[in-house]
């Protein structure tokens, strides 16, 4: 599997060139407003982004391709220059890495939800009426002390945030291509384990795990809520090339969420400290300024208010956001990149494929508009621009690329 998206001859600098600070809010890009005609974005109040981007290059980004809706992973990836189609990797491996756990190549790990069966063994709430930390992290507790696994194979159940936790197979002869065991509705049994190939490697694994989840139900069956577990996003891990090795560049994540500590993780990105707020994200960032060379930074609530359907409530997020730039535009970066993973727009409430505004400021620029929009990013110099090839971008805004041949 090849995971390097930019032309291998290219020659990065690994001891020259500008810092770079890439500012990710998740599902960032939107639709208009039948009201008004205007995205959340545009219907934000941001004198600070307005401000940026009059003096950025602005254009749209297609985080995986034309038409392609992406998961966080595929959108995170392609971001990070890392070709999203041929490094595809399953939500399990993320997760677990999003937690700290120290994967192993040929460890297996899936996403897991707690969640409420009835007596008739069908789901009635996905995730078991989202549990408070403490509460989760003592029904994993539960099953843990409890649970027994195979001679050779060690089963790591982690807990992740509410209802989400994190399961881990090490052993010899796993396989990873196994159903998710959740039926992404209520009122269904949840779907066997299964292997989706023949392969007798995911065939003995999805047997492992159809007996863990047996197990759980039994464990926990006095639990009045979260009495069983949905497992999904399995993933065989395979370590990747990391930012380093590809790009000479040492970097850092600052993100409040496993997911995207996982991803950042992932390409090799080191997690220092976990912040609580997005004001926490920003202190987070100035005291790690100046020791890296490349720092990613997320903020999640643009999404999570658009799953919601809450149009004024991601307006509200992008505005918190834009009142905590000028705390990092005053660290004084060399290139500063605001982005989106994907699309979420409020009125549609799920991920879409719709490009995402973008902007890279630098020394280097062509400005074209004075606000930070969908409509003005649309007129950009950058076009529309590939995922995958917004990292190359970074590099030659940070004057960190060669020319490419004679």
């Amino acid at each position: 599997m090849s995971h390097i998206s930019l032309p291998q001859s290219l020659a990065f600098h690994g001891d020259g060139g500008g810092t770079i600070i890439m500012l990710v809010m998740d599902g960032l890009g939107g639709l208009p407003h039948p009201d008004s005609g205007l995205t959340e974005l545009e219907s934000a109040a941001t004198p600070h982004l307005d401000a940026l981007a009059a003096r950025s290059s602005l254009g749209m980004l297609a985080p995986v391709g034309h038409g392609i809706t992406p998961g966080s992973g595929p959108g995170h990836l392609a971001l990070f220059g890392y070709d999203p189609i041929e490094s595809m990797i399953g939500r399990g491996v993320l997760s677990a890495l999003g937690v700290g756990f120290e994967l192993r190549q040929g460890d297996v790990a899936a996403r897991l939800n707690l969640a409420t069966l009835d007596h008739d063994g069908l789901v009635t709430d996905r995730r078991a009426g989202r549990p408070s930390d403490e509460d989760g992290r003592r029904v994993i507790e539960t099953v843990r002390n409890s649970l027994r696994t195979p001679e050779g194979v060690e089963a790591t159940l982690i807990h992740e945030k509410e209802h989400r936790a994190v399961l881990v197979l090490r052993g010899d002869g796993l396989g990873a291509d196994i159903a998710d065991t959740d039926p992404q509705r209520t009122d269904l049994p949840p779907v066997p384990a299964t292997a989706t190939r023949a392969d007798p490697a995911s065939e003995r694994t999805a047997g492992i795990v159809q007996d863990i989840l047996d197990q759980v139900r039994d464990i926990l069956a006095d639990e009045p809520r979260a009495n069983s577990f949905l497992a999904r996003g399995f993933a065989a891990f395979t370590p990747y090339p990391t930012f380093e090795t590809r790009y000479g560049l040492r970097a850092v994540a600052v993100a409040k969420y496993p997911m995207y500590r996982g991803v950042a993780s992932l390409v090799g990105m080191a997690i220092d400290g976990v912040p609580d707020s997005n004001e926490n994200s920003v202190e987070m960032l100035e005291r790690h300024f100046g020791s890296y060379d490349f720092y990613f930074i997320h903020f999640k609530d643009t999404d999570s208010r658009a799953h919601d359907g809450d149009f004024e409530g991601k307006v509200a997020a992008i505005e918190e956001v834009d009142a905590l730039l000028p705390r990092i535009t005053a660290l004084s970066p060399d290139v500063l990149i605001v982005t989106g993973d994907h699309s979420t727009p409020a009125i549609y409430g799920e991920h879409s494929w719709h490009h995402v505004p973008t902007l890279i400021a630098s020394s280097w620029t062509r400005p074209s508009a004075d606000v930070f929009g969908e409509s003005s990013c649309r007129g950009g110099d950058l076009g529309v621009v590939p995922g995958k090839e917004l990292m190359s971008l970074a590099l030659a805004h940070a004057a960190r690329l060669d020319k490419y041949g004679a």
